[in-house]
This record gives structure tokens, sequence and C-alpha cells, in this order.
């Protein structure tokens, strides 16, 4: 039985060029882990905390010091001689030593560090792939990828207010397939937006950032890149909204803002929660768009259950922000009947048991589950074994640039190919009418 011999950690660079916080464990028996930590930019109010140091004289206060040497000291002190295949001990053991509701104490990112070296611990320690060693069923399903091509929002430049365009190759065969279509859609899309005359640089999940007026027409552009790419909207590639509204919307007075155009101008349009739900509906009757996420504020509950009694039985509704990966208010979500689908990031919460027992509680009630990055990311691929391990169905990992997305579909690719004709490729339509 192979258990915890030394925990350490040191502080390494996320995909913007931030600190984020590498963890490594060794075992008395001699194996030898890593797990690297990803960070979010569009964040939820209630997720765990990530512990930054908050020192200007260190990269203007979002060093990870703090969290090397939570790792280094008390972790390591209350996790040595655990067995490595006691993933549930190992995280419930963090949970009760920082003793927050939000790991305040000691920090998501340096106990997610921990749980995830732990579990490709106890991978090793069986000789199994960690889609192998967390999978509770006797089959293997791998996801269909959400590709995010157009950035905007926080994860962007651009004027767009609406944070993510992604396509879903749902039409395909095999993961590999998907992947391919994606891909000539992405260099597709490239070109037209060239020969346009617009910028084609990317954003942090590697998407397309140009200057375009407005949403439809980034919906427009997308199109015309899955037609001139040789492919059928709707039918085989169909198109997934991320707003991420949270970030423009108005607590106190309850309204919708265009927040990319705010500082520009001193009047800017508002929408109500209904002219909200009404627009986002209109875009669905327009475009072939069969997934919304965080359409709508996370504090907006009202909304959400709205959006739900009207599109639940059309499209995939998304819950992010407003679940934060979080039984209890995952709860609340399934109780109100607010969503149908849940996006599950592991440091939204900050350990695999938690993430696992929300995963659970999603598809015991029917509920889609997305495995999802964040875009401050890693060459860290654990997302892509973890979303094959949970039959997630579905996985976001950003756009087919930058190497820090690229490896967990390539992961994947490695994955589908080990598995053979064990794999199945998700191929349930989100489409419910």
């Amino acid at each position: 039985m192979s258990k915890i011999k030394k925990l350490e950690a040191l502080e390494i660079l996320d995909s913007r060029g931030n600190p984020t916080i590498e963890v490594i464990l060794k075992t008395d028996d001699g194996i030898i882990t890593k797990a690297k930590v990803p960070s979010g930019a569009s964040t939820g109010a209630n997720e765990a905390l990530e512990l930054r140091d908050n020192d200007k004289k260190r990269y203007s206060g979002k060093g990870v010091l703090k969290a090397v040497s939570i790792v280094n000291n008390e972790l390591n002190k209350l996790l040595i001689g655990k067995s490595v295949t006691d993933q549930e001990t190992i995280d419930n053991l963090m949970i009760k030593a920082d003793g927050t509701e939000n790991k305040a104490n000691f920090g998501a990112n340096s106990m997610l560090g921990v749980s995830l070296a732990a579990a490709r611990a106890g991978a090793a320690s069986k000789n199994l792939a960690i889609y192998e060693y967390l999978n509770t069923k006797n089959s293997f399903i791998i996801p269909c990828p959400m590709m995010n091509i157009i950035n905007g929002g926080m994860h962007s430049d651009s004027p767009l207010d609406f944070q993510e365009f992604m396509i879903r190759p749902k039409g395909a065969n095999s993961f590999k397939e998907a992947l391919r279509w994606a891909v000539e859609v992405f260099h597709t899309l490239k070109k037209i937006l060239k020969d346009k005359g617009y910028a084609t640089s990317v954003g942090d999940e590697g998407g397309f950032a140009p200057n375009l007026k407005s949403h439809e027409e980034a919906l427009e552009l997308i199109i015309d890149a899955i037609e001139k790419a040789g492919y059928k909207p709707k039918e085989e590639i169909s198109i997934a909204l991320d707003p991420a509204a949270s970030e423009f919307y108005d607590t106190s007075k309850k309204v919708y803002f265009e927040m990319k155009k705010k500082a520009a101008k001193k009047e800017f349009k508002t929408k109500t929660s209904s002219e909200q739900i009404k627009y986002l509906e209109e875009l669905c009757k327009k475009f072939p768009i069969d997934s919304i996420e965080d359409g709508l504020a996370e504090s907006d509950w009202d909304g959400w259950v709205e959006f739900t009694k009207q599109m639940g039985d059309k499209i995939q509704i998304v819950g992010d922000d407003l679940f934060v990966t979080n039984t209890k208010f995952l709860e609340k979500g399934i109780k109100l009947k607010a969503a149908n689908a849940i996006l599950i990031k592991l440091n939204q919460i900050g350990t695999v048991t938690e993430t696992l027992q929300t995963i659970h509680l999603a598809q015991k009630n029917g509920f889609n589950t997305v495995v999802s990055h964040r875009s401050g990311e890693t060459e860290d691929a654990f997302i892509a074994d973890f979303a094959v391990a949970t039959h997630s169905g579905q996985i976001k990992t950003g756009s087919l640039s930058r190497s820090d997305r690229i490896a967990k579909y390539n992961r994947l690719l490695e994955i589908e190919n080990d598995l053979g004709k064990k794999a199945k490729f998700f191929k349930a339509p989100l489409e419910k009418s």
C-alpha cells in the first residue's frame, strides 16, 4: 500500500503568465506524481477561495507563496503516512483541518493541488490511468468537445459582452473526427476574419477576439465558417454560448447592461431579466444554439427559473457561477428547477472528492454535466481523464490554439486510442425537441 512520504509545492506560471501552484507528491514506495492548479478570471462569488499573497512587490500581488508554504508545512504534516488510494480520507482531512466553508484558511488552490496529486498517485499505485482509476462503471464515454472559437467578455479585449462563442461537433462518430471537424472550422474562421480585415489574434482561451459589432455578427461568422468548412450547422455542428452574465449585471438595480461599452459611453442600454431571457430566446430561434451557460446572473434565481421553464425542454441550460461545483447550490437549483445542466470546475470547490459528489448529485437528478478548464490554465491534462472517468459526456477546454488547451485534446485522443472499441463517443443531442 503506497503511503504519502512527502508533499512539496512550488510557485509556477499559468497560461496568462500569472503565478499558480504545483504540488509534488512522493510515496514511501517510490511513486512521484505532480499536479498543476488552474485559475479563473470570470469567477463566481461563491467559489472556494484561491489563496494569493497580496504582496504588491511580487507579481502585482498575485504570488502564491502562502499556498506553497501551506502545502509544504500544514498539509505535509497532516497527510504523511496516509494511503494514496484513500482519496476521500485525504480530502476530508484537509477539509476538516481548514474548517471553513470556502477553504479560506488553506486555500482551494493548495488543497486541490494535493488532491489531484493524490489521485494520480493512487492511480499509479494500481498501475491504472486516471480515467480508469476514478471510473465507477464498466464503460467509458469520450466527451463531446465544446470549443470556444470566439472570445469576448473577461477573456479578451473585444467589445463583445458575451464571453464565449463555442462550436459543438455533435454529429461526429468519434472524438478524433469531432476534433478534426472543429479544427477545420477554426482555420476557416481565421481566413474569413482575415479576408474581412479583422484581427486574428486570440484571447485567453485561444479563441479569436476580433473587434466585432455585435453578438449576432459573431454568430453569423461562425455559421459561415461551419458551412465553408463543409459541414451542416445544427445537424453536424451546433453552437453553444457562455454569456457569463454575472459580469454585466447590476445587482442593486437588477438590470443587465452593455459591459464593454459602459466605459466609453455615458449612457448605455440595459435589459431587465425578462428582456435578457427574450433576447436569448431570439438568438436560439435565429441560430442553431443548443446550449447556453450563465445566460443570467448568479444572483438572478428568479430569472434562471423562468428561463428554464421557457427553454429547458429545448436547449441545455448550464449553471456555472450559479452552482460553482457545490452541492449546496446545486440542490437549490434542482429544487427550484433552475437550469438542467452544471459546469464542473475542480478548483471551484477544491477537492476531487467534493467534485465527484457534485457530479453524482447532478447525474442522479437528470442534470447534464460539462467538465471545464479555467481561463488561466497549465499543460496539466487531468480534466481530460476526469471527464472520461465520470461519464460527463461533454468537456470545455478552450479553442484550437494554445498548448495549454491542446494538451487536453491530445490527451483525449490518447485515451480514445488506448480504449479502442471500448470507447464510446458521446452522441446524445443537447436539443430536447
